[in-house]
């Protein structure tokens, strides 16, 4: 930008600067690797200028010159020019241009619009202005030639002034970003179109210029296409101005219709107006053939030349094959499906078979070119890694983000084959020397704007035939070239003519801010109308108007859209509109330098250069500025480093550093420029840029090592979240939600209103964007490997998948603030909140579709403050959900408590008022701005001064009738032995806990039983009289109607007949059931016998059935259901804890009364002095009860007795009973023995035994070596192969037998629990002591008779073969496990063991018999599973209620009945000792059951 150019740029449509593809808006940058785009695609060639220079339009700078000054200036020059003597001007023969450079004269003197289409090669770039100079143009105005790159610009300039033999900045000058090679004696001036469209605004009529040169307009750039629509607007006004349009494969008919004349000057051939004239020129081109190797075999090219190509002839080199037959003629299309690489890598074998020459190989993008030059290195092998070979092959990419050295090796001069792998960047930008052969996959990553998503995308596409065709033409510059596209000609022929205009497939936000600004377009409607080539889409405008929206820069209201404040700020920076947002807020934030830093950083390329053979060692060096919260603090960490070395190193010394630290010299000067431009911008803008920050880094080259600095090293302490806070204002549409797994927990994420759910705490790298969008970090960013909960994303590109470039941590209530005018509020879930004592809601905060705030509770009446103060007086005042001191509250709670228990007794809906009225009442008194809980103190405090009664309730109000309700009617506890049991009433028909509720205590829950609650309570027992009649089947349910009336009568015999209503449940199973009491009554009235097993308890409304409620000793509920005896066996195991820790404190009171009962074996230990009311105390080591494993007799109980029973109180005076018992745990050689204090006296019985049988077998058990002595040898080789574990296992188990056995004998019909006294254990012991030799001798006889028939059924069932007795054997087998397995012996007994070995024997007859006849034997075994599963059942519903040692016996006696029905089926021959059937077993099971 200089003084001396009237023209100087100002910002322009778009900021963008074309390297990387991106079409955000945003400057596209060349980048790849570490957080960057890939390169590969159009977008990323050489850079291509975006609308620079730093001049501010009329409305924002305020130094516009006048129109008058401004004229005079352009005359002025005008006459410099005219001034100016044109050297003769020569035109290379050789260039197709220079023979039709008459009709173009002729064309350009007689037209306003020429159309040059022309292929690359033709010189149409370099000879056009020197045709338009000998026409005399340039003289009035310059001649202005657009190129879309600045080193294009730069290199035609050269190339123009070098043949009219002139200098740069005389007659042919360039301008391109930051540098003007013009003067004003300068005839043409090459620029690129960025600055032609920032001049615009300087200079709206183009008076600057007579000619204009749109050069490259094949590529149909957002650029290119703003500049095409706006002269076909300015050529009407500007008869004078000359334009030509310049393209190698340009869709003329479509250019030359859009400059059509006027409609005035149509005729009949042309209705629409006179096309353009267009001039064909040909191009400096070699004929190219073209061969068709699709990847898959299965779509061959049908017009291909492989159609009649010879088979390649066999010999023994595939390589020289393929070249023999590539000579010959055309390959024929592979047999088989190939992959890409494999492809490439046969691709170059057929073309070095050709002949010498380069080959070109298109890929698209940076990845695609490593994989290619991994494969191709594999693949070549010592032709690749020795150049000295005379057919050494040299493999060279070329991309972006390459260094321009190593671009530059491209043009070198070289002796070896070249094979170079290339994005797009070679298609029409960059002319490779040498290239005889090209390798085309036909893709290439394509820059496309989701509508849908609204971020750009950088698919891999398939290219156009236009694109393909500039490809095969690289290879026809120097001779005649082959070039191979890796896809069929059919595929071909089906693709697009021509690559779709950038204008349709990216975001329109900096042309439509730019028209608006400019005064081309007043709104969104002008933007549409606007004559562009090809118009843009109307969704794309309107994803245009919305981003700016979104950044503030629009708003629409009556009048229509206008610019805002902010709008006109972003106007005048020319850069892309999000970068632009960021430094507005910078400078609102007082961070504007930072972020000025940051926006040039990515308006430009990476100055990071990642050269291919120093990835690793670039990426260490750069590693040491990323921070690990974001990568935008990263580049400020960068600049405040390469500040600091500027300032202390000689201007040699910091090229030196950068280039070591793989640092770009040049585009670190392009940033530095960038930011003191934008500095310049800011100034009219009121942006305050502050000082540098100091910094204390000594760079000092003999203290710093770079190659040592880990990473992070150079990383400075910043102010982070003002500066992301102003990066976010331009980024509010990508934003990112850690996405949570189901692991994770939804716990509010902390800051302002929780800020939405917390996501994953692993770190989970997948986030969810605006309008849905899924995308995750790249792994080149700081934040990969601990992503984020929240983060800001600078771009959004698609490629293999959505990634998120240049990312930064944020919180989320920053997007909340910032984005204001777009979030959507919604609130749900309207609820009170008694602690916050009003209403609460919940606030969801959505921004583009993302959760920036979830379950935010707000304020209700902020939001409606009728609902809110509906919801206050509903909730706290009637409801009573409110913790308040007021009076009037308590008395209203305690009189509807009362009416409402009157109302649950009496089973009637009406006798309290519903609660509307009582809201009505409420309502009536209360005013309307009393909406929460200190509004109501407020106003309450003042009110019942005057009205102190105002807001009680009264009993009149509440019940009308009290219908009857007494005590003794509905009592309020219920009598069961000396336990006295709340009641509670509830009428909630349809709910579990309808009708009455008892409430057991957890110690107490044992000692219930569950006789006597189907009489329910007097009041209920007319109804329940009536459901039991109704309950009954039908043959006697009609005997007894009417039911109500049967059921009145039943009830009156029962008052006569029965015992009060607490005399019969206070005795329980002592007294008769109701339904034997109804029997007996329904016989005495109506002669009427009603089955025991008639009535169907589950039949009966849910309210007729008690309710029972365990509750803790803090009253909290245990657990509650219908079934009593399946919550005592649930809640075992806590209610024998709870019973052990009340217990506890009244052990010591229990063993000091005990006294001993002299041996008299009768077990009546005096009772234990009942205890005054006392709390159980915490774990306590007393006498006997210390909980250590015991190996005889506890020697520290007081007298040495056990007591039978052991009495506490709990704080609330109920009486806790604990009956201590020795009990056993585990088994086998690890069982031990301990003294507890159980829960239940039942279960009192059963383990009492268990364990003073195996406190026996401990203390006066035999040393093993004592009872294996007395075997005999076959006894001993039998035994060895028992199921036991051991011999020790073995004799234990068998001593345990025989100690049962000895005991049972010792005990006769007395319980075991007698045994409770030192004498009488000593007395068992001596029993048992006595005959224990002799017992476990004989015992083992029969064990050695049980294992030799197991052994003889086991070689039985493996001597079984047949197929048709698999289901026998199977069933045999599982019989022998079960009862021959380790500790067998204990578990059957003593009796029952000589048994085993006939069953076993019955089992082996059984597969000697099933031979004969298998299908009986399967018959018969259904019988037996059958019983067994009957069996099972009964079982479990024994063991599930309290355990009656009578009951385990009868199970017990039913399992060996099942055995021996086995041996009459199968061995009726072996005998039984009782008579069996299947009906005596399933009689003795139903009598169980």
């Amino acid at each position: 930008m200089t003084a001396a150019d009237p023209t100087s740029p100002a910002p322009a449509p778009r900021g963008d600067d074309a390297t990387g593809g991106d079409r955000t808006g945003r400057p596209r940058r060349r980048r790849g690797g570490r957080g960057r785009r890939p390169a590969g695609t159009r977008e990323a060639q050489e850079p291509r200028e975006p609308q620079e220079g730093g001049a501010r339009s009329a409305g924002g700078r305020g130094h516009r010159d006048s129109t008058a000054g401004r004229a005079r200036r352009l005359a002025v020059l005008a006459d410099a020019r005219r001034a100016v003597v044109l050297p003769p001007v020569v035109y290379p023969e050789q260039l197709p241009v220079s023979a039709r450079r008459a009709e173009i004269a002729d064309a350009i003197r007689d037209h306003q619009v020429v159309i040059v289409a022309g292929e690359t090669g033709s010189g149409k770039t370099t000879q056009l202005p020197k045709i338009a100079l000998e026409l005399g143009r340039g003289r009035d105005g310059q001649i202005g030639h657009t190129q879309p790159r600045r080193i294009a610009a730069r290199t035609v300039a050269e190339r123009i002034a070098e043949e009219l033999g002139t200098t740069i900045g005389a007659l042919v000058g360039y301008q391109v970003r930051f540098t003007d090679e013009s003067s004003d004696r300068t005839l043409v001036k090459v620029m690129t179109d960025g600055i032609l469209l920032a001049q615009i605004q300087r200079d709206p009529e183009l008076r600057a210029y007579d000619t204009l040169i749109i050069d490259e307009a094949h590529e149909r750039s957002l650029n290119i296409d703003f500049i095409l629509g706006y002269l076909a607007q300015l050529l009407p006004r500007r008869p004078d101005l000359k334009v030509v349009i310049t393209s190698a494969t340009i869709d003329s008919a479509r250019f030359a219709a859009h400059f059509a004349s006027p409609a005035d000057a149509a005729d009949a051939e042309h209705p629409d107006g006179v096309p353009a004239p267009v001039v064909e020129v040909t191009g400096r081109t070699y004929p190219v053939e073209v061969r068709y190797r699709p990847l898959s075999p299965d779509r061959p090219g049908p017009g291909t030349d492989d159609t009649d190509a010879p088979p390649a002839a066999p010999g023994p080199d595939p390589r020289a094959r393929r070249a023999k037959a590539a000579k010959a003629a055309p390959q024929a299309a592979p047999p088989e499906d190939r992959d890409l690489m494999t492809a490439i890598c046969e691709a170059v074998d057929e073309l070095a078979a050709e002949g010498p020459g380069d080959v070109l190989v298109f890929l698209s993008g940076e990845r695609e070119i490593r994989d290619a030059e991994e494969a191709l290195r594999g693949h070549l092998g010592v032709r690749v890694q020795d150049q000295r070979r005379p057919d050494a092959v040299e493999l060279l990419p070329l991309y972006g983000r390459l260094s321009a050295a190593e671009q530059h090796r491209v043009f070198q001069q070289h002796s070896t084959r070249r094979v170079v792998l290339a994005t797009n960047v070679a298609e029409t930008s960059l002319t490779v020397p040498g290239i005889r052969y090209v390798v085309d996959p036909g893709t290439a990553r394509i820059s496309r704007y989701s509508k849908a998503t609204k971020v750009q995308r950088l698919p891999i596409e398939p290219i156009s035939q236009a694109s393909a065709n500039q490809r095969s033409g690289r290879c026809g510059r120097v001779a005649d070239g082959i070039a191979i596209r890796l896809y069929s000609e059919d595929d071909f022929e089906s693709r697009p003519r021509f690559t779709e205009p950038e204008i349709l497939r990216t975001s329109l936000a900096s042309v439509i801010l730019q028209m608006i600004s400019v005064g081309v377009a007043t709104g969104p409607d002008d933007v549409a109308s606007f004559p562009f080539v090809d118009p843009p889409d109307t969704r794309a405008v309107r994803d245009g108007v919305q981003l700016l929206t979104e950044l503030g820069a629009l708003e629409t209201g009556p009048r229509g859209t206008r610019l805002t404040e902010t709008g006109r700020a972003l106007a005048q920076l020319p850069m892309d509109p999000r970068l632009a947002r960021m430094i507005v807020e910078g400078g609102r934030r007082g961070v504007a330098r930072e972020v000025m830093v940051v926006a040039a950083a990515l308006s430009i390329q990476d100055p990071r250069e990642r050269p291919v053979e120093q990835r690793a060692q670039a990426d260490q060096l750069h590693a040491r500025f990323a921070d690990p919260t974001s990568d935008f603090l990263a580049y400020l960490n960068l600049w405040q480093y390469v500040r600091d070395a500027q300032r202390d190193l000689s201007g040699s010394a910091f090229r030196r550093t950068v280039k070591g630290e793989y640092l770009n010299y040049l585009r670190l000067r392009e940033w530095q420029d960038v930011v003191t431009q934008l500095k310049e911008m800011a100034k009219p803008l009121g942006i305050t840029v502050n000082p540098p920050r100091s910094t204390d880094r000594d760079l000092a080259a003999a203290e710093r090592d770079p190659a040592t600095e880990g990473r992070g090293a150079l990383r400075l302490e910043w102010d982070a979240d003002r500066i992301h806070v102003s990066l976010l204002a331009g980024l509010l549409s990508q934003i990112g939600m850690q996405e949570a797994t189901d692991l994770s927990g939804g716990a509010p994420a902390r800051g302002k209103g929780g800020g939405g759910r917390t996501p994953d705490r692993r770190g989970r790298n997948e986030y969810l964007g605006a309008r849905g969008a899924k995308f995750a970090i790249f792994p080149g960013s700081g934040l990969a490997k601990k992503p984020p909960a929240w983060v800001m994303a600078g771009e959004l590109v698609e490629t293999s998948r959505l990634w998120a470039r240049d990312a930064a941590r944020i919180q989320p209530e920053w997007a909340e603030d910032l984005a204001a005018h777009l979030v959507k509020r919604s609130y749900s879930e309207p609820s009170w909140s008694s602690k916050q004592g009003a209403a609460m809601a919940v606030e969801r905060v959505m921004l583009y579709g993302v959760p920036i705030v979830t379950g935010r509770r707000v304020l209700f009446a902020k939001v409606d403050a009728e609902h809110a103060r509906e919801l206050f007086i509903r909730h706290a005042l009637v409801e009573g959900d409110w913790t308040t001191h007021h009076a009037f509250f308590a008395e209203n709670r305690r009189l509807l408590d009362e009416a409402e228990d009157l109302e649950a007794r009496s089973r009637r809906r009406g006798l309290v008022v519903d609660d509307d009225a009582l809201f009505a009442f409420y309502d009536e008194r209360i005013p309307d701005d009393v909406v929460s809980a200190r509004h109501f103190d407020q106003w309450w405090k003042g009110a019942r001064r005057e009205q102190p009664d105002l807001l009680t309730f009264t009993r009149e109000l509440l019940v009308a009738d009290d219908g009857g309700v007494d005590e003794s009617s509905f009592p309020s506890s219920w009598p069961q032995g000396d336990l006295s049991l709340p009641l509670t009433y509830q009428f909630q028909p349809g709910t579990d806990a309808d009708g009455v509720t008892v409430h057991v205590p957890l110690v107490a829950l044992a000692r219930v039983r569950p006789e006597g609650f189907d009489w329910m309570v007097p009041g209920l027992r007319e109804e329940l009289a009536t459901a039991t009649i109704r309950a009954l089947p039908k043959p006697v349910r009609v005997q007894l109607v009417p039911a109500p009336d049967v059921a009145r009568d039943v009830v009156g015999w029962l008052d006569a007949h029965t015992a009060s209503w607490a005399d019969t449940v206070r005795a329980a199973d002592a007294a008769p059931s109701f339904r034997e009491a109804f029997a007996s009554a329904v016989r005495a009235l109506r002669d009427v016998d009603v089955p025991p097993d008639a009535v169907d308890a589950d039949r009966l409304p849910s309210h007729l059935r008690m309710t029972f409620r365990v509750v803790d000793d803090r009253g909290r509920v245990v657990d509650e259901g219908k079934d009593l005896t399946v919550l005592q066996r649930r809640l075992a195991a806590r209610t024998q804890d709870a019973v052990s820790t009340a217990v506890r404190s009244a052990v010591r009171d229990a063993m000091a009364d005990a006294r001993p009962t002299g041996g008299s074996g009768d077990g009546d230990a005096p009772a234990p002095r009942p205890g005054a009311p006392r709390r159980p105390t915490g774990p306590t080591a007393l006498p006997g009860f210390d909980g250590g494993d015991l190996t005889t007799w506890p020697a520290d109980l007081p007298g040495g007795t056990l007591p039978e029973r052991v009495e506490t109180q709990d704080p609330s005076g109920l009486v806790v009973r604990g009956y201590p018992a020795l009990v056993e745990h585990g088994r086998g050689l690890t069982a031990t023995v301990r003294v507890e204090v159980l829960a239940d006296a039942g279960d009192q019985a059963v383990r009492h035994r268990a364990g003073l049988r195996r406190l026996l077998a401990l203390d006066a058990g035999l040393p093993t070596g004592r009872i294996t002595s007395r075997w005999a040898g076959t006894q001993a080789l039998t035994l060895a192969a028992s199921p036991y574990p051991s011999t020790d296992a073995l004799v234990a188990d068998v001593q345990l037998t025989a100690v049962n056995m000895l005991l049972d004998a010792h005990l006769g019909d007395r319980p075991a629990t007698t045994v409770r006294t030192a004498e009488t254990y000593a007395a068992a012991r001596a029993a048992v002591r006595d005959g224990l030799e002799d017992a476990v001798h004989r015992l083992v006889g029969d064990l050695v008779t049980v294992l030799a028939a197991a052994r003889d059924l086991d070689a039985a069932v493996r001597g079984t073969r047949s197929l048709a007795l698999l289901g026998a054997v199977q069933d045999v087998k599982q019989q022998a496990e079960v009862l021959v397995h380790d500790g067998f012996v204990a578990e059957v007994g003593a009796t029952r063991l000589p048994h085993l070995a006939r069953y076993l024997r019955a089992a082996a007859y059984r597969l000697d018999k099933a031979a004969d006849n298998p299908a009986r034997d399967e018959q018969l075994a259904w019988q037996v599973r059958d019983l067994e599963q009957l069996l099972g059942q009964t079982r479990a519903r024994v063991t599930s209620r309290t355990l009656v040692p009578a009951d385990l016996a009868a199970l017990d006696d039913a399992r060996w009945l099942v055995e021996e029905l086995r041996v009459s089926l199968f061995a009726q021959q072996i005998g039984t000792p009782v008579p069996v059937s299947e009906k005596r077993i399933r009689k003795a099971l139903a009598a169980l059951a």
